[in-house]
């Protein structure tokens, strides 16, 4: 039998940066970057950057990002007519000329590119010819939502003239592009004569069906001259004007000569000011202004006090690795000073329009709650303050209460294309919600947000089950978690799916336990409704689907999570018989990823550590993509990064492998925690808590 024991320990974070070179023997996997040492070769999915609010996806080509993605930035245009991210100005492109010819990926040497995860910097090196090496790093700036960074390192090896340029580049959607080029200087010391003087580079356009307006500003930044400000003069192309134009110096480079510089900037759109261009401008000036060392400070800091909570594997380097890269888009794609949730896909790109989903709730919000709650809360207030537009759909409906929208954006009105079932069916996602609500109470014990935001939904939500369940107690026309369902005429609408009735259940019941808490009333009919739904069982004496299943393949966990997360089903014996029934359902490519990691939840609840191993090393590693680990949705998927299935490998670890519970009592080491044989220990670091460690 293997012991365990928890182990109270104190970790002081520092920031190291990754090594970039060969190394003898065997490599080195390093638990921070990730390093794509050939990234010209092979298939190239990029890793992101990001901020909370933005994200920048790398590209093969050096010097240059390939989308920037804003959060929560919606149109409404594409097919569906409903509101979609949408391609943004890209203002990062930065162009080296070398003796006449421009550095392309084609003519390199030495090409790396890595990623940083300890402090979401994304770094390249290479050489051209025998005339310089160029190192350069690009940051989302963690500590100002819409600024970011690219930091170049120039070092002649012979003596050459080189031209810099930065171009902002327009994609063909959006609107009414227009180019700026300003000389900002303030006024001279009375007694130097001196006075800095910056040049910024600026764009506008209007969003695709014209929603919004959105500005893009760049400026040269040379820290080893800050009094100067810029000591190049930066000349104005508006070459392929308006969907491009650049700004450029030229330098002479002696042999030996290094030149450093940065690239800083913001982008912004009128959703959340009024007046982009201007403060576009001014944001970037606060860069400049700020300085380099405080730039890097700032972010840095900020990137230093997330990492105060992270999880810890030992005896597996390519684990450890792999956790952080979870780890850090989960940290990535939120902030605490955003009131906003998360698509499937984060800021990594365009995926599912950049809507909100039940992966949130169901499969993001879990862990963030655990590791990083004031980012988790976001996500709550998201659904909050879109209660209104909840309200409105479940009366649009006909029912009482609030129906939350399956798809969600800015607004909170449904964003499900009209010519998709889900929405009219899939409302789960409302009890889905609303337990988020519970376990973030749950964690947090904080009363007052339980009555001023948990509570209100809560109610609302329990509400509007009431209204929906049959007088017999029926939940008729659903689409389960399980949207491959299908009832005996073919369609995909089925009465009684298990999740969703199960869900309600608990919906129902955590409103009654919030009442009390707050000492409000206590509807009746919420128990009297719990009491009466009810779900179908096989013949085999296992809870069916729903009412007319009978063993057809599904598309994802459904019925096994009545184990996990809902606590519905808690035999340990019709726990394993429920997996073994289920899990051959599912196939194995072509499926997301999350079902996977409920399976190694629940084995490792059930003591058996090989079998939640396995479950848990395929709930990701068939999903990768080169060169950067970066995780899609399915085996074979090309649609990365799916933070909903790094959402669910990181339950696996928390509140599987770790034993790990949120009851109504809080955070309980609830279940015998178990580790695999390949790992010496598991440590999960909580800022402002006390370790928890799992040893042999």
């Amino acid at each position: 039998m293997k012991k365990f024991r928890l182990v109270i320990a104190l970790c002081v974070i520092v920031l190291v940066p990754c090594s970039f070179g060969a190394t003898t023997g065997a490599p080195l996997i390093d638990p921070w970057c990730i390093t794509a040492a050939q990234p010209l070769q092979g298939d190239y999915y990029g890793i992101t950057s990001a901020n909370g609010q933005i994200g920048l996806l790398s590209s093969r080509e050096p010097l240059q990002v390939d989308k920037l993605v804003v959060g929560g930035l919606y149109d409404l245009y594409a097919p569906g007519r409903v509101n979609n991210y949408f391609p943004n100005i890209n203002p990062l492109d930065i162009l080296l000329t070398v003796d006449g010819t421009e550095l392309r990926s084609g003519n390199l040497n030495n090409y790396t590119q890595q990623m940083n995860l300890h402090n979401a910097a994304f770094t390249g090196t290479f050489a051209y010819a025998d005339k310089v090496n160029v190192t350069y790093t690009t940051v989302a700036l963690r500590h100002l939502p819409f600024g970011f960074m690219t930091d170049v390192t120039l070092t002649a090896l012979a003596e050459c003239d080189l031209t810099v340029s930065n171009r902002h580049r327009v994609p063909d959607n959006l609107l009414e592009p227009q180019t700026f080029f300003s000389h900002i200087k303030n006024k001279a010391n009375p007694f130097t004569g001196q006075y800095p003087s910056f040049y910024i580079l600026t764009t506008t356009a209007q969003s695709p069906a014209g929603r919004h307006s959105l500005a893009a500003t760049t400026a040269f930044l040379f820290p080893d001259s800050p009094a100067e400000g810029t000591p190049y003069t930066i000349t104005h192309s508006e070459t392929g004007a308006p969907r491009s134009h650049t700004m450029a110096f030229t330098r002479h480079m002696a042999a030996g000569d290094t030149l450093h510089f940065c690239l800083v900037g913001s982008i912004i759109a009128s959703n959340i000011v009024p007046d982009t261009r201007n403060e576009a401008e001014r944001l970037t000036v606060f860069q400049l202004l700020e300085g380099y060392d405080r730039l890097w400070m700032r972010h840095n800091n900020a990137w230093a006090d997330l990492w105060q909570s992270d999880i810890i594997i030992e005896g597996d380097p390519q684990a450890q690795q792999d956790i952080h890269s979870m780890l850090y888009h989960l940290y990535a794609f939120f902030r605490e000073d955003n009131a906003f949730s998360c698509s499937p896909m984060g800021l990594s790109g365009m995926g599912y329009k950049g809507h909100t989903f039940w992966d949130g709730e169901t499969w993001i919000f879990p862990p963030l709650l655990l590791m990083q709650p004031a980012l988790a809360k976001q996500m709550l207030q998201y659904r909050f303050d879109r209660l209104p537009q909840a309200q409105l759909k479940a009366r649009l409906h006909g029912y009482r209460g609030a129906l939350y929208p399956w798809e969600s954006a800015d607004s909170g009105q449904e964003e499900t294309a009209p010519d998709n079932m889900y929405p009219a069916a899939e409302h789960h996602v409302t009890a889905d919600i609303a337990i988020a609500c519970w376990q973030y109470y749950c964690l947090t014990r904080d009363n007052d947000w339980l009555r001023t935001v948990g509570f209100p939904i809560l109610r609302q939500t329990a509400d509007f089950w009431v209204s929906r369940t049959e007088p017999d107690g029926n939940l008729l026309n659903l689409i389960g978690a399980n949207e491959w369902n299908s009832n005996v005429y073919g369609g995909k609408l089925v009465n009684n799916n298990a999740y969703t009735v199960a869900a309600a259940r608990t919906n129902l019941r955590v409103a009654a336990q919030a009442a009390k808490i707050l000492k409000q009333p206590v509807t009746a009919e919420w128990q009297l409704t719990a009491d009466r739904l009810h779900y179908s069982f096989l013949d085999n004496g296992l809870i069916a689907e729903h009412d007319t299943y009978h063993g057809e393949v599904t598309k994802q966990a459904d019925v096994v999570l009545l184990a996990y997360p809902l606590h519905e089903l808690t035999d340990k014996h019709k726990i394993e018989q429920t997996l073994a029934y289920y899990i051959p359902t599912v196939p194995e490519k072509k499926t997301p990823a999350m079902s996977k990691s409920i399976y190694a939840t629940l084995y490792a609840r059930l003591g058996l550590a090989d079998k939640a191993l396995y479950w848990w090393r395929d709930s990701y590693l068939p999903n990768l993509n080169p060169p950067f680990r970066v995780l899609a949705e399915f085996n074979g998927g090309t649609n990365p990064y799916f933070i909903t299935g790094a959402g669910g490998t990181l339950q696996a670890l928390l509140f599987g492998f770790a034993g790990l519970d949120i009851t109504d009592n809080g955070l309980k080491q609830a279940y015998k925690p178990i580790l695999p044989d390949e790992w010496t220990s598991l440590t999960i670091r909580r800022k402002g808590q006390k370790d928890i460690k799992i040893t042999k």
